[in-house]
């Protein structure tokens, strides 16, 4: 009986050891998958984040060919108004102000009066001159009546040859202190014309520095501007074109003016001159433009904007200045071959027009030109174009489908 019962214990425990080792054998296997598949998502994920890194590292661009010149170009600068003649108006003599018949805004006529001068001083000096030449002429006429009785008496013996010229002498002297006090008197009658200031031309008075009592210097370092009289029935524009555009803008080269005061007009402008030389600070030559202004709607001294008619250039090819690169190897522009790989191509401005560039050599009208070139580029790396953005209609459509 006792080698009975034994048996079943000793099997039962054989079936308990099968057991667990069969399940240490799947924990094992499962493990062993769990750390396959891990690994394998791991693996995976690291591609994903390398193709997305490597993906991320390639710059979006938006290309588009170099646009063709098309018309005559223009050329936009700022430039100032001034009257085509314009007189300041100083005093020749000193005095007080004694009136004044014209203020700012007035129309006058050549040799019109604008003010008078009261020279009590000037007055004064002309009436000791005048005196002078009184004295002067009595003393002459003196002279002269001695100088012939002296001459009645070397006939007769009774004087020497010596004293006969010294009174001629001095009656020579006496003419000639007679002409220098007519000419005295002369010059500050002269000035006493001055006491009145006129118009030296047809115009319009600017400027009226002066009222009636003030003292008034003699127009120079220490005189004051009185008037200031402008012909505006044309006007001169000046304008500082830069060097890289003088010889396209001769003499006779038509512009367009525009003025803040009078928007939406438009005035017709001609190149009369420049002058012939570069100023060195600014790299520019001052050009001077004739424009008509016969109904006074421009307003001398104002500031007005330039619009320079430039010749046109069939072969020229226009790209937006974001487009320039420039460093060491110089000015360059990057574009993109079939395989949208960059090439960077060296460049030559033939016109600067603010945000866009005419280019002179190195490019060709079927390449495509990045319009923002990235920092760092160099040429060979990869790029991808931008998709161009999508119209109203086209959204539209998108958002229905």
């Amino acid at each position: 009986m006792p080698s009975d019962s034994s048996t079943p214990t000793a099997t039962g425990s054989s079936v308990s050891v099968r057991g667990l080792r069969i399940a240490g054998i799947i924990a094992v296997v499962v493990a062993a998958a769990i750390v396959v598949v891990g690994l394998v998502t791991r693996a995976s994920g690291n591609a994903r984040l390398r193709e997305w890194t490597d993906a991320q590292s390639v710059p979006t661009v938006a290309v588009a060919p170099p646009q063709s010149s098309g018309d005559a170009g223009t050329l936009d600068l700022p430039g100032r108004l001034e009257a085509y003649s314009r007189a300041s108006l100083y005093a020749r003599v000193p005095g007080y102000l004694k009136s004044w018949s014209v203020d700012i805004g007035s129309p006058v006529k050549a040799g019109q009066e604008l003010a008078t001068i009261e020279t009590p001083d000037l007055d004064q000096e002309l009436l000791q001159s005048k005196a002078n030449l009184a004295t002067a002429q009595a003393n002459v006429a003196l002279t002269q009546t001695t100088a012939n009785r002296w001459q009645e008496l070397l006939k007769t013996g009774a004087v020497s040859k010596q004293d006969v010229d010294e009174k001629i002498g001095d009656y020579k002297a006496k003419q000639a202190i007679v002409k220098a006090s007519q000419a005295d008197v002369d010059r500050e009658q002269t000035l006493k014309g001055f006491a009145r200031i006129t118009a030296p031309f047809d115009g319009i008075v600017t400027a009226r520095n002066t009222d009636v009592g003030a003292l008034i210097s003699v127009g120079g370092t220490t005189g004051q501007e009185l008037f200031v009289v402008s012909d505006t029935k044309k006007l001169r524009v000046y304008v500082s074109v830069p060097q890289t555009y003088v010889p396209s803008i001769p003499p006779g080269t038509k512009a367009t003016i525009t003025v803040p005061e009078r928007p939406g007009r438009k005035f017709e402008a001609t190149v009369e001159s420049s002058s012939q030389a570069v100023n060195v600070s600014s790299g520019s030559t001052l050009m001077q433009l004739g424009v008509d202004n016969a109904d006074n709607d421009l307003l001398p001294g104002g500031f007005a904007n330039v619009s320079l008619s430039l010749p046109h250039n069939a072969t020229a090819l226009r790209i937006p200045s974001s487009a320039l690169l420039f460093d060491k190897n110089g000015l360059r522009v990057a574009t993109l071959d079939k395989e949208n790989r960059i090439r960077l191509k060296q460049v030559t401005i033939a016109r600067d027009l603010g945000q866009v560039i005419e280019i002179g050599s190195g490019l060709a009208a079927d390449d495509r030109v990045i319009q923002s070139p990235p920092d760092g580029v160099h040429d060979g790396d990869a790029a991808r174009v931008a998709e161009p953005p999508k119209t109203a209609s086209e959204a539209k459509s998108t958002k229905k489908g």
